[in-house]
């Protein structure tokens, strides 16, 4: 993916999470952000008793305490599921 960004308004999570969310993902082939899709996911949604397994998603793994909050899970994969659902329209279009 190139070209990748954001604009919007929101919480503080939410939208460091679509900032980050858009470094990562930027120069990445889709299946490897459908993949780091569902690292972040599980990420932000596991046991938080047990340590998290930060699955190579480099400062992504700052969402991690964010799993001690499961009200606050919505706002950190809000721009994740918008950017899959983009990718399920077609909406994005891949040049590779």
């Amino acid at each position: 993916m190139s070209g990748v960004g954001f604009t919007g308004q929101g919480c503080a999570i939410s939208t460091a999470s679509a900032s980050l969310m858009t470094q990562a993902v930027k120069g990445k082939a889709i299946a490897d952000v459908e993949h780091m899709f569902e690292n972040f996911h599980e990420l932000v949604t596991s046991d938080p008793t047990q340590e998290p397994d930060a699955n190579d998603l480099g400062k992504l793994t700052v969402f991690a305490g964010v799993r001690e909050f499961p009200m606050r899970v919505k706002c950190a994969t809000l721009c994740w599921h918008t950017l899959r659902s983009a990718l399920a329209d077609g909406a994005v279009v891949s040049t590779e």
